[in-house]
């Protein structure tokens, strides 16, 4: 493989396609931390559009970066092991523990979304957007119908609509800012002043729109949210939650998160639909809660028909001085179990995760469980596009062929 480089770096300029280059990790790693590299990769600079892992004996050597110009090699270098040395490179090497698999055979071709958008069923738009139509948009409605039925088998749930916007003064409180500063997306505004607003008519008249705009607003206050629970939390700050059992909590919105690369299918969104529970009380009536909703969700799975299997789990976690021993922590404890669901021969994407968070939140919002407690939370999301394609990607686009019961709740919702 690494005969075709020259010694610069550089694919020969004959070979067609975008320019490659190689970059070499200074000390090769275990290639069982090979998916944490590509977790990371394309963010480490805007100019890589693909990357290939060189792996050796088992273990990651290097990378090939795809870019459409040629690349500052000694740059890109210092980058990728910067983030390799910092976030991965001190990860402990263990087998992911399964929890349930799927009595399902994994029976998925490629395709699904060329399939879809021939159809019409979506729209591919770019920037990881896409629009949804019938009869996905049933789909989604009736699977998320479904989730909130299984709830409400042994919770009493309490039903909120968020805003689309959250306070960045939320968000610093969880810690996501310092923690995956790589998925945010703030929202601003020109600065509320006579002078900001005519010099902004004046230079968007002159050269349109660019980033200069950016000088003119001052405002950071609000971002989009990546989750639905921050909001619950949020709402909940500096209140008391009388200790009389579970407080449950769900809601259905939309989510963003910035992804520096895209699949072209529903797998990888800026903008999706989650279906988040929270659960919040005393520890282990919450971890029960977790255990007992994660059981209500596999035999939902194994009801429509899905292949899959969930697994513990772990956040992308980005940039910290301590990514690799919060990474670790969550996994030796399980705090995160991931459920994953294929959407090809050999890919699989997580389709809903199941979280326990202990006091960390009850602690950074202040709020309370009875007389001299701090809450215990946990909560689960479900990706609903993710979801959707994973059953399309199995079943087929053929509403006619789904299992019974979902042809029903979706022609029911729907009209077809």
């Amino acid at each position: 493989m690494t005969s075709v480089y020259q010694q610069d770096g550089q694919l020969p300029a004959a070979v067609p396609g975008p320019v490659r280059t190689r970059v070499d990790l200074h000390t090769t790693l275990p290639g069982e931390l090979a998916e944490e590299v590509e977790r990371r990769l394309l963010f480490v600079s805007a100019e890589i559009s693909g990357f290939q892992l060189i792996v050796e004996n088992g273990a990651v050597v290097g990378a090939v970066l795809e870019s459409d110009a040629p690349l500052d090699r000694a740059s890109l270098a210092e980058k990728i092991n910067r983030v390799v040395d910092g976030d991965v490179r001190d990860q402990r090497t263990t087998l992911p523990k399964v929890v349930w698999t799927s009595p399902h055979e994994h029976t998925t071709e490629e395709g699904t979304f060329e399939l879809l958008h021939r159809s019409g069923m979506v729209g591919a738009a770019r920037d990881g957007l896409v629009a949804l139509g019938e009869p996905l948009l049933s789909l989604l409605d009736h699977l998320d119908n479904a989730v909130k039925g299984l709830l409400r088998q042994d919770f009493a749930p309490v039903e909120f609509r968020y805003p689309t916007l959250i306070s960045t003064q939320a968000m610093e409180a969880t810690g996501y800012l310092a923690s995956f500063p790589h998925h945010l997306m703030f929202v601003t505004r020109l600065h509320n002043d006579i002078d900001v607003y005519q010099e902004f008519q004046r230079s968007h008249e002159e050269r349109g729109l660019d980033s200069t705009v950016l000088d003119s607003c001052r405002n950071v206050d609000y971002c989009l949210p990546p989750t639905m629970c921050y909001h619950t939390f949020d709402q909940y700050r500096d209140r008391t939650l009388p200790a009389e059992g579970l407080h449950v909590v769900t809601a259905k919105g939309k989510a963003f998160r910035f992804e520096a690369g895209y699949a072209t299918s529903l797998e990888r969104l800026w903008d999706f639909t989650i279906r988040e529970i929270v659960f919040m009380g005393e520890r282990e009536e919450v971890l029960a809660a977790r255990r007992r909703f994660m059981q209500r969700t596999f035999a939902f799975i194994e009801d429509l028909g899905l292949a899959g299997f969930c697994e513990v789990g772990n956040d992308p976690f980005f940039g910290g001085p301590d990514t690799s021993t919060r990474i670790w922590s969550q996994k030796l404890m399980e705090l995160k179990y991931e459920l994953r669901i294929p959407v090809a021969p050999e890919r699989t994407v997580a389709a809903a995760s199941f979280n326990f968070h202990d006091d960390l939140f009850g602690e950074k919002f202040g709020i309370g469980y009875g007389p001299d407690a701090t809450v215990r939370s946990a909560c689960v999301g479900f990706g609903l596009e993710r979801l959707a394609y994973a059953f399309l990607c199995r079943h087929g686009l053929d509403v006619d062929a789904w299992p019974a019961s979902v042809r029903a709740g979706v022609q029911a919702l729907s009209g077809i």
